[in-house]
C-alpha cells in the first residue's frame, strides 16, 4: 500500500496528496461534521437529483435508495420523470446523512430515530395586542347600548 501511496506522491510519514487513505479516523469524522454543518442551501422551490447529490457530497444512486428505505424522502417527479426535491426533502437528507455517517446509525436505527424525533409542528403565536381591562370593559358597555337599542325597536 505504501508503494502505491508513494507513486502518487506520499511518503510513510503522513500522506498529503489528494486521497485521504492514511487520514485517521477522528479526523475523518471531523471532516464530515464540517461538510455536514456547513451546507448552505439556495433559497430554490426545487431541485434537482444532480444537485442534491451534490450539496449532500452523495452519489445519486445512495439517494434513490434512501427513498426506497425512508418514508420521509418523498420527492415530486415532473413530467419528464425528473425527481424534484424539495428543501423539505433535502434538509431529511442531511439528517439521514448526518445519523448514518456521522452518528454511526444503521438504516433501520435511523428510520427508528427518525420517527421517534419528529419535529413538532407549531405554529407561531398571533400577535394580538395586549388590551387594557378598562378598554375591554368600555367595548362591552358599547356593546350593551346596542343590544338594549335593538330590543326596544321590537
Amino acid at each position: 500500500m505504501l508503494e502505491r501511496l508513494r507513486d502518487f506522491g506520499g511518503d510513510e510519514a503522513g500522506y498529503d496528496g489528494p486521497f485521504h487513505i492514511l487520514m485517521s479516523a477522528r479526523n475523518r469524522a471531523t471532516a464530515k461534521v464540517l461538510r455536514t454543518e456547513e451546507v448552505v442551501i439556495p433559497d430554490k422551490l426545487y431541485f434537482r437529483i444532480g444537485e442534491v447529490a451534490d450539496l449532500c457530497d452523495l452519489p445519486a444512486y445512495v439517494l434513490r435508495f434512501w427513498e426506497t428505505e425512508f418514508a420521509q424522502l418523498k420527492p415530486v417527479k415532473s413530467s419528464t420523470g425528473q425527481r424534484m426535491y424539495r428543501r423539505k426533502d433535502v434538509d431529511a437528507l442531511l439528517r439521514i446523512k448526518k445519523l448514518l455517517y456521522e452518528e454511526g446509525f444503521t438504516i433501520a436505527g435511523a428510520r427508528q430515530h427518525l420517527k421517534e424525533s419528529k419535529p413538532e409542528k407549531s405554529q407561531p403565536l398571533l400577535p394580538f395586542p395586549q388590551r387594557a381591562s378598562s378598554d375591554l370593559k368600555h367595548v362591552r358597555q358599547g356593546l350593551r347600548e346596542i343590544l338594549s337599542i335593538l330590543s326596544k325597536k321590537r
